[in-house]
């Protein structure tokens, strides 16, 4: 199985960029999909069933905003969850299914690029770490746009951006205890070296020259991490402002 996940920035702008021919060309299983800003009507449904996945979304209340969605060849059950938080639960920030080996998340956590949005992110991470817990009667993946760097190693200027919200202390830290309550970075078991980012700004050519954050992940339960057999990121695909991120698993 082939489990990719992606921040398009607006499915229906990387749908105009070619979305569905990247899905056609790399045809992978399962798509976690964050910041959709769509409601189900105004997804390409015809298309993505052609090519036979079942969408399973959960958009935010204010349109064009947010949301979430799974899209998974593989036949799965979706699971009603909630953060209990009235303002988190309606921006379309998690969606889970249920496959008979493991639980999949899928999650857009807050940005933080207001003192308003880096405190209900605040709220959003112990909200989210419940979330997982209760989620964990079987193996679980968690993917999605985290908005945090983990480590130095994460980001290009870990000196100077050491007070910038998506790598603040307080967030990595919350990484730090997410990982350690039973969770595998799938993409750092094959690829360890440094300048590996999945996002960069639209400002300055930060692509173009790698000055890069990496705030995407695919956290697999420790488990079956043992299923993992290889993961990447495609740098050469440019429908956002993030590129997809990628495991393939045994499973």
């Amino acid at each position: 199985m082939t489990l990719y996940s992606f921040n398009v920035n607006g499915i229906r702008a990387a749908v105009r960029k070619g979305f569905i021919s990247w899905l056609e060309i790399n045809n992978p299983e399962v798509v976690c999909l964050q910041e959709i800003k769509a409601n189900e009507d105004q997804l390409p449904m015809s298309q993505l069933q052609k090519l036979g996945y079942d969408v399973h979304i959960h958009s935010a209340n204010k349109k064009g905003y947010s949301g979430v969605a799974i899209l998974s060849r593989r036949s799965c059950k979706r699971i009603n969850i909630q953060l209990h938080h009235d303002v988190l639960d309606a921006e379309g920030r998690v969606i889970a299914v249920e496959y008979p080996q493991f639980i999949l998340c899928n999650a857009y956590f807050p940005s933080g690029t207001t003192p308003e949005r880096q405190a209900l992110k605040m709220d959003f991470l112990p909200a989210f770490g419940k979330l997982i817990t209760r989620l964990k009667s079987k193996p679980i993946i968690v993917t999605g746009d985290f908005n945090i760097c983990h480590h130095d190693i994460d980001i290009h200027d870990p000196i100077r951006n050491k007070h910038t919200p998506g790598f603040l202390p307080e967030e990595r830290h919350w990484m730090d205890v997410f990982t350690k309550n039973g969770f595998v970075d799938g993409v750092r078991i094959y690829n360890g070296e440094p300048n590996y980012y999945s996002w960069w700004s639209y400002r300055s050519n930060a692509r173009e020259r790698n000055k890069g954050w990496r705030i995407d992940y695919i956290m697999v339960d420790k488990r079956i991490a043992n299923k993992v057999t290889n993961s990447g990121h495609d740098f050469d695909v440019f429908q956002s402002d993030h590129c997809p991120v990628w495991v393939s698993m045994d499973i």
